[in-house]
């Protein structure tokens, strides 16, 4: 219980607040005194960014790229041009003839594919505009599915997830992929008795089996065909109307249940078990309406069901190999999505329709010739549709798919592409000529390196101004952090300004940073010893790159563009293995290799001593001090509250004592005057 000042009538509150300032004045300086180690580990861990930056420009400066960039240079452009990575080297090529250029195969139909193509519109269904093509469309029933299995583990047996009480139908209308390679689909084969690209399916349950495992990680895509396909629902509320998944629907072997009630399609009219019409359908919609009272709600509705398709098949051989995609597509889908569908797979082969022609042509994607065998043939259809329909006939004439053939320094040889590569030079085919040599020379281009080289002094410079400025900074110690109070009488403005103040000179003549630096600059001034670098080359000085006769900042470099120019046209190869050689000393390593080691170096002191976002306080030095400072600022504060404890009891004990000689002061008035 505390009394405050009511027989004294002195104001104990404030007292005891005065009294208790100055007990917190240790902690004040306590929580300042954390303040600043918390900036200064902060400042070390800014710094630390600062060489991680520098060490990436370290690791792209080792990368053969930023001393091997090559320019090309051709006689005649208009005939062949070329490119170089850093894997080339300084040489020179000479094209002598170009006999025949690389070419896509390509394939046109024989005729138009409708009686009157201006006025077809290839949007609608092929279902609605089957009677405009010049022959009749032979249709199969079914329904078509596609699906993908992701292989969660290695094996050779998985499953497609067929409808309940359908089977697999027309094998040969099916397709099967696994990354790049096609398989056939067969039936009644043991996996040991498969060829290398078969699948044997068991129609009756999807189960597909592999000769070999498939690794993880693979993707099964399948197109197959089921004999029927179901829908099923649940009706919200009563009604008459059941809309379909598909149009184009075929009448026959349609069967409905409704609830408990079972009805089968007899032409247009929807009949139930005593044969009688309660319903009718719209196959080309695929809409059913039945009768008032036979859709109540909450029923569940099952409708089996098949519609009409077509199948062909579009393949191309590749420098992968043969590709064959077989196409299922619905009698709804319009003639542009058949197109859209050849052209989105993965078979190599591109598929155009011209409008004002009715005619058709297909295209590999690829140039060069890649079928050696048979008649040579690049692209392959099969099916009655693109014969009947599309008029790709066996006589239908194919244009190109040859290989690019050229004499290259002296050797005639080909290509499947215009443009290929020989020993990291890229080659553009451009026309074809004889009788004229096309130069190809291959140089080390000069300014590129040089424009790499200065980037990297530039990211030197930048980090050691950034640690320079950081050890130079001026220390002001009577500017200790602000406390609330003396936020409370400050403006935003002052406060800023007395931060920036406090904040200064945290770092300010670092041993350790002074020493990171000293480690560079010596990196940099310390011969190479290299058998492969020749004297002349060994220091950077001897190609150009000095110190600033400025020796307040901290040893930056600067370059003499002529002299290092000279050194990379002259001798590149000495100018890279003087920054990037490795060897089994300090000595025998280049610029970079030492550097990367003075950097790792400092990092790792400067992470011992600050550490980093990732780690606890108890695993660098100055979060193990953090953590003592809390510990005894935690202790403080205790001892704080004991001794503003300690006051309140003492003075209860003075009000206590004041007031009970006020009582007996009282009493004895009280005697005396009676």
């Amino acid at each position: 219980m505390r009394i405050g000042g009511l027989a004294s009538g002195m104001d104990i509150d404030k007292m005891v607040n005065d009294l208790m300032k100055a007990e917190r004045m240790p902690l004040q300086n306590m929580e300042q005194d954390r303040t600043w180690l918390t900036w200064q580990r902060d400042a070390y861990r800014d710094v630390n960014k600062n060489f991680m930056e520098f060490r990436s420009q370290l690791t792209d400066m080792k990368m053969s790229t930023a001393f091997r960039e090559r320019t090309t240079s051709s006689t005649n452009s208009d005939l062949v041009t070329a490119s170089a990575s850093s894997a080339a080297s300084q040489s020179s090529y000479n094209i002598s003839e170009v006999s025949q250029l690389a070419s896509a195969a390509t394939k046109v139909n024989a005729s138009s594919i409708f009686d009157d193509p201006e006025s077809v519109d290839t949007r609608k269904s092929l279902k609605e505009m089957e009677a405009a093509f010049s022959n009749p469309i032979t249709w199969k029933q079914g329904s078509v599915k596609s699906e993908s299995i992701s292989v969660k583990s290695d094996n050779n047996e998985f499953s497609l997830n067929l409808q309940a009480g359908t089977t697999l139908t027309n094998l040969e209308d099916m397709s099967i992929q696994v990354g790049n390679d096609y398989y056939t689909a067969v039936t009644g084969k043991p996996a040991e008795e498969l060829a290398d690209h078969e699948v044997n399916v068991d129609t009756d349950t999807g189960d597909l089996t592999f000769k070999n495992d498939l690794g993880k990680g693979s993707k099964i895509d399948a197109k197959y065909v089921t004999d029927f396909q179901v829908d099923t629902m649940t009706t919200a509320a009563e009604g008459t109307t059941i809309k379909l998944s598909n149009q184009q629907v075929s009448a026959d072997g349609l069967t409905l249940t409704i609830g408990e009630s079972e009805y089968t399609a007899a032409g247009t009219d929807i009949v139930d078990s005593g044969n009688n019409v309660v319903g009718s359908i719209d196959s080309q919609e695929g809409i059913i309406t039945m009768d008032d009272g036979h859709i109540e709600a909450d029923s569940d509705v099952q409708v089996k069901y098949n519609y009409d398709y077509m199948n062909f098949g579009v393949g191309s051989h590749t420098e992968e190999g043969f590709k064959n995609e077989m196409f299922n597509i619905k009698g709804s889908q319009s003639f542009d999505s058949m197109v859209n569908e050849v052209n989105g797979a993965d078979n190599g082969v591109s598929m155009f329709y011209d409008d004002m022609t009715g005619q058709m042509s297909l295209t590999r994607t690829e140039t060069g010739h890649f079928n050696e065998g048979g008649d040579g043939d690049e692209i392959i259809t099969s099916g009655s549709f693109t014969t009947d329909q599309l008029h790709f006939t066996d006589n239908t004439q194919e244009n190109g798919g040859q290989n690019a053939k050229f004499t290259l320094n002296g050797l005639t040889t080909e290509r499947t592409s215009n443009s290929f590569e020989v020993s990291g030079v890229t080659f553009n085919l451009k026309h074809e000529f004889s009788g004229e040599n096309v130069r190809v020379n291959i140089a080390n281009d000069t300014d590129a390196v040089f424009e790499n080289i200065k980037g990297f002094v530039e990211k030197y410079n930048e980090l050691i101004g950034n640690v320079q400025d950081k050890l130079q900074e001026e220390r002001h110690r009577d500017y200790r952090p602000l406390t609330e109070k003396q936020r409370e009488d400050m403006s935003e403005h002052q406060q800023e300004l007395w931060e920036e103040k406090s904040k200064s000179g945290m770092l300010r003549r670092d041993p350790m940073l002074s020493g990171a630096l000293n480690d560079m600059r010596r990196d940099f001034y310390t011969q190479v010893e290299n058998s492969g670098i020749p004297s002349g080359y060994d220091q950077l000085a001897s190609i150009g790159i000095n110190t600033t006769p400025n020796y307040l900042e901290g040893g930056k470099l600067e370059i003499n563009e002529a002299e290092l120019k000279s050194a990379i046209q002259n001798n590149p190869e000495a100018v890279e293995e003087l920054f990037t050689s490795q060897g089994s000393s300090y000595n025998e390593n280049g610029i970079l290799q030492r550097m990367t080691d003075s950097v790792n170096q400092a990092m790792d002191q400067i992470t011992e001593k600050a550490g980093n976002s990732f780690t606890t306080e108890s695993q660098y030095t100055m979060g193990e001090r953090l953590d003592d400072m809390n510990d005894r600022i935690t202790a403080f504060e205790d001892r704080l509250v004991q001794v503003e404890d300690r006051y309140w009891r003492q003075f209860t004990q003075m009000e206590k004592a004041i007031q009970q000689m006020n009582s007996q002061s009282n009493y004895l008035m009280q005697q005396f005057g009676g």
